[in-house]
């Protein structure tokens, strides 16, 4: 008996050690595979070139997509950031719009803000002025390169680029086009919806409520009469996150509003782009300004009920798992349905690859 339990215990062994190899050997291919799938879904059917662009003292750095089909020249979309601090890809999030305007015969033109990434100098001593003016000598840039058509040259922006695409779109002749993402038009409007919305969304209290208005007014009075950020400390108490850096920003942008730079701007086609459930930016009143303001037929808006103010699925962006997995596996999905259709359909309406193509 003694013999035979001897026999049979290296035998048992080999078994589970090759059932743990093919485990093993299985979760390799797998890990591999799930591997391939997203180096496969983040390939993008454009070719990318580092450039680098001057505004002022400053070097900033950026990408140039051009579509992988044909030598130009191509239309082009200047990419004009929301706020923060801003990369030239966001985070890889901007590739799947370039890809998009790619097939419309579109380059895309983007670059990290001043002081992110390779860019030197400081986003946040920027007033929306600058950022215009930035957007300005970007496409001045542009219109040098024999790969550009400089007939076909237009905007994109998100969010805080509400205040510098008309101030853009308004100064420079033969812009071809604007597409604007959840933007807003007054700045001190914008910052108190934004705040109830969020405070309704976090479940808070109405004394909650009343006492972040007190917050509010107390900020703007402060703002109003050009306080320190010194002073701003002193008078609120617990800062928040604010720093010296964003009271400078704040304090030289609280007052901006798109009013007088949309009038300015009647003729060029916009696309505006508006999410149901956008808690940063009431789209209702920037739908009511830009139709009252531009209007048709140069005006189109489309409305995505199920995004957020970033146009991603609702869905998606508030579980972290699905926002990983999504971006890892089928970032093209994270986008709102039909965000990137339509924006290619815009492009082809307002002349998109008809110039295009192989010189």
């Amino acid at each position: 008996m003694r013999s035979r339990q001897r026999g049979g215990v290296p035998g048992g062994r080999r078994r589970r050690g090759k059932a743990v190899v093919w485990s093993l050997a299985g979760l390799l291919l797998v890990t591999a595979g799930l591997g391939a799938v997203a180096i496969w879904q983040n390939s993008y059917d454009i070719r990318e070139e580092r450039v680098t662009l001057r505004h002022g003292g400053d070097a900033l750095d950026g990408v140039l997509a051009t579509p992988k089909e044909g030598r130009g020249p191509y239309g082009l979309v200047v990419f004009v950031h929301g706020d923060g601090p801003v990369d030239a890809t966001h985070d890889t999030f901007y590739r799947p719009l370039w890809e998009s305007f790619a097939r419309a015969g579109y380059a895309s033109l983007s670059w990290s803000k001043p002081g992110v990434g390779g860019s030197s100098g400081n986003w946040l001593h920027q007033s929306m002025e600058d950022r215009a003016d930035e957007a300005m000598d970007a496409i001045s840039w542009a219109r040098q390169r024999p790969d550009i058509d400089s007939r076909r040259i237009g905007l994109w922006g998100a969010s805080q680029a509400g205040w510098v695409l008309p101030k853009v779109a308004a100064r420079t002749p033969g812009l071809r086009f604007v597409i604007a993402v959840s933007p807003a038009v007054n700045w001190q409007q914008q910052g108190r919806y934004n705040l109830l919305a969020q405070m309704r969304e976090d479940g808070a209290s109405a004394e909650q409520v009343e006492a972040a208005l007190r917050r509010r007014e107390t900020t703007l009075q402060l703002l109003r009469r050009g306080a320190s950020f010194e002073e701003y400390g002193a008078e609120v108490g617990d800062a928040q996150g604010m720093t010296a850096d964003r009271w400078r920003f704040i304090s030289r942008n609280y007052t901006a509003d798109a009013t007088a730079d949309l009038r300015a701007m009647r003729g060029t086609p916009v696309l505006l782009i508006l999410a149901g459930h956008d808690i940063n930016v009431d789209v209702a009143d920037t739908e009511t300004a830009y139709r009252k303001l531009l209007q048709a037929p140069g005006l189109r808006v489309e409305h995505y009920p199920d995004a957020t103010h970033s146009l991603l699925k609702h869905g998606v962006e508030h579980s972290k798992v699905r926002v990983t997995l999504t971006a890892l596996f089928a970032p093209r999905a994270l986008f709102a349905s039909g965000y990137l259709a339509d924006q290619r359909r815009f492009l082809h309406h307002v002349g998109g690859d008809s110039k295009g193509g192989t010189r």
